[in-house]
């Protein structure tokens, strides 16, 4: 229903696409915004919806302990952020060349496949090679945020990332309830059911979704811009450009301490119980869907992008360092909310980058970021996890749970403070 209101919110209206957009549209430009919104949704839902079925999956596949299962997880999780790290600015340079519908509509077909070979995998190594394949083509979040950069005006492009930002929240919540119901018919269930839904929305882009990648911003396919590392040395080189991204990974690291800590500091802190711990992430989940949806542009009108990225940030690190010291479950419960509200800056910052490239790097633009994404969902939890270990184990000097969210508080006041001094005068 979140996702219904997000794709009925106010859109673009058709003259403000491109020309060329306009020229060949038969069906109304809300559908294939529609379809963008879905994909993102699968996109998120696939990480969600096996994970909890993989415990089991990996014992039934290795023969191994829950111990050496965990072991597997890890290098699955890790596996498929690393390939969303090398493939997005790849799939986004790639988008920026044959365009944007048959970059999103073969991932689609792929990612439907790889789904079903997983739910046949009858070795641990299929499982590997499959979440390979799965973070290739879950890569494809760079190419549909580069869609909606094509389809909206300068002042549009905040408010349009907050829908994708929606579609993602809502996936991050759907994922592993819907998981957690289709393992009741066995571990394969899950993931034949994301191939269903993966082969359902390709159908469904052939039919609505319309090409915006014309001949005025197609460009050459070079492997110099489409690697990780010659996509961001090359987007950096923009002017002040290089400030705001740094500014983009520190925001993400920082926020990686949610998915990576929260059942460990509510469980250690709370003693909540793991049905209670889906519960405060499917409010989270469902409270960031509501920011991004709904507050985006009423935010930016009242105070502007480069205000809106600052608020953010600024209630980031207070709701951190909140965080680090609450010592009441329900007033934790009650607060979920209200820290979901930091997450007005992401759009309004990505809304800046995207002003910030020319038309015909978007695709690249949104690569690079995706990229950044995967590095900080690979980092971070490594660091976030050590930091509660230390101080949560029975020898730790110090008693103190909440220290990653502390660690995240600093990280975020450091985007923070490199925004206000050199990137906020850019974002103007």
């Amino acid at each position: 229903m979140t996702l219904a209101l997000a794709a009925g919110l106010s859109l673009p209206d058709r003259r403000d696409y491109p020309w060329s957009v306009q020229k060949t549209r038969k069906l109304p430009m809300r559908l294939p915004v529609l379809f963008i919104l879905i994909t993102v949704v699968i996109d998120a839902m696939g990480i969600g919806l096996i994970l909890p079925v993989m415990p089991d999956l990996i014992r039934e596949t290795t023969g191994g302990s829950l111990a050496q299962a965990a072991v597997w997880g890890g290098i699955l999780s890790t596996a498929f952020a690393a390939m969303q790290f090398l493939f997005g600015p790849i799939l986004g340079a790639l988008s920026d060349r044959f365009g944007r519908r048959p970059v999103l509509l073969t991932s689609l077909l792929v990612m439907a496949a790889d789904y079903l070979v997983m739910a046949l995998a009858g070795s641990i190594w299929l499982l590997l090679a499959g979440r390979i394949v799965g973070g290739i083509t879950a890569a494809t979040h760079s190419t549909a945020s580069a869609y909606m950069a094509d389809i909206s005006q300068p002042h549009e492009k905040a408010r349009n990332f907050g829908l994708i930002g929606a579609a993602f929240g809502v996936g991050f919540v759907l994922g592993p309830v819907i998981g957690g119901l289709l393992a009741e018919w066995g571990t394969r269930a899950p993931f034949i059911a994301a191939a269903l839904l993966a082969l359902a929305n390709a159908g469904f882009g052939w039919l609505v979704l319309r090409e915006t990648v014309t001949d005025r911003i197609r460009r050459p396919f070079t492997w110099r811009r489409a690697n990780p590392f010659g996509a961001i040395r090359a987007v950096s080189r923009l002017a002040g450009v290089g400030t705001l991204i740094w500014v983009y990974f520190l925001y993400h690291f920082a926020t990686v301490v949610y998915p990576a800590i929260w059942a460990y500091f509510t469980a250690e802190r709370f003693g909540w119980s793991p049905g209670l711990i889906g519960i405060s992430l499917a409010v989270y989940g469902l409270s960031l869907a509501v920011v991004q949806g709904t507050l985006i542009g009423p935010a930016i009108r009242a105070f502007g992008e480069a205000r809106t990225v600052l608020l953010g940030l600024v209630i980031e690190v207070v709701s951190l360092v909140i965080l680090g010291f609450i010592s009441s479950g329900v007033l934790l419960l009650l607060l979920i909310p209200v820290t979901a509200l930091g997450a007005i800056g992401l759009p309004a910052l990505q809304g800046i980058l995207s002003r910030a490239v020319a038309d015909n790097a978007q695709g690249e633009l949104q690569g690079v970021l995706t990229s950044l994404t995967a590095v900080a969902m690979v980092l971070a939890p490594l660091v976030m996890t050590q930091t509660f270990a230390s101080f949560t184990r029975a020898e730790a000097a110090l008693y103190l749970p909440g220290a990653p969210f502390l660690l995240s508080a600093a990280i975020m006041a450091l985007a923070t403070v490199i925004y206000q001094l050199r990137g906020r005068r850019i974002a103007h």
